[in-house]
């Protein structure tokens, strides 16, 4: 059961003593500003042959906790810190953090330069039929998408940072930006317009899909030489 006790019944504690604030009164005993587990409350501190003392019943009241008398022990239960209390220790999430190494791992840029290699092969293959008008429904280059794919995904699996992941992200969207583009032109044999471009010597430089892969192309090849991570426009 919890029981009162005479303010005469005191134990001496270790607590937190607010120190700057001036006593309330002179002598032996002070008010004193005390914080408990980051409960904050106001009692008297007594002073005694050198050793200060604080009511049991207060400092329960100040820390939201309790005295309990069983027999011949005293038994005085605290809860845990509080919210307030812990925040102290919070590290301060608004500071600066370090700046992510642009850098791509030596791994992963040659992966990426050799994946770049068999996707300008890809296209450039299919640039070079339709410019000259070569018949055919796309099939023949099928070996040379799955190729492309294959130093894809191997570039894809040797990413290990963020540079990394983020470069492979890029060539990702190259690889599907081609893909497009091939589709593009199945369907444009499919309805005879291939011959339509054969016929135009500027007729790649008139595809707006094209000159964008053949920009990320470009940027990509010096990126992944240059062995860090930017970003363009062009690869999006």
């Amino acid at each position: 059961m919890k029981t009162k006790f005479p303010s005469a019944w005191l134990v001496p504690v270790v607590i937190l003593i607010i120190s700057g604030l001036a006593p309330a009164q002179s002598g032996q005993q002070q008010k004193r500003a005390v914080v408990v587990n980051g409960q904050a409350g106001e009692a008297t501190v007594y002073r005694f042959k050198g050793h200060r003392y604080i009511e049991l019943e207060a400092l329960a009241r100040i820390a939201n906790g309790s005295v309990t008398f069983q027999g011949n022990r005293i038994i005085l239960t605290l809860p845990g810190p509080t919210a307030n209390s812990a925040a102290v220790a919070t590290p301060n999430t608004d500071q600066e953090q370090p700046e992510a190494d642009p850098r791509f791992s030596k791994a992963f840029a040659s992966a990426g330069i050799q994946a770049l290699a068999t996707i300008k092969q890809w296209r450039s293959t299919l640039a070079y039929a339709v410019q000259r008008g070569v018949p055919g429904d796309g099939s023949r280059t099928f070996i040379l998408r799955d190729k492309a794919t294959d130093g894809v995904r191997l570039a894809s699996a040797a990413a290990s940072n963020d540079s990394d992941k983020n470069g492979s992200q890029l060539l990702t969207n190259h690889f599907n930006n081609v893909q497009a583009w091939t589709n593009k032109l199945i369907d444009s044999r499919k309805s005879m317009g291939t011959a339509n471009l054969s016929m135009s010597p500027d007729a790649l430089n008139d595809d707006s899909l094209y000159q964008k892969i053949d920009t990320c192309s470009a940027f990509l090849g010096k990126t992944f030489a240059g062995g860090a991570f930017q970003d363009d426009p062009s690869c999006h």
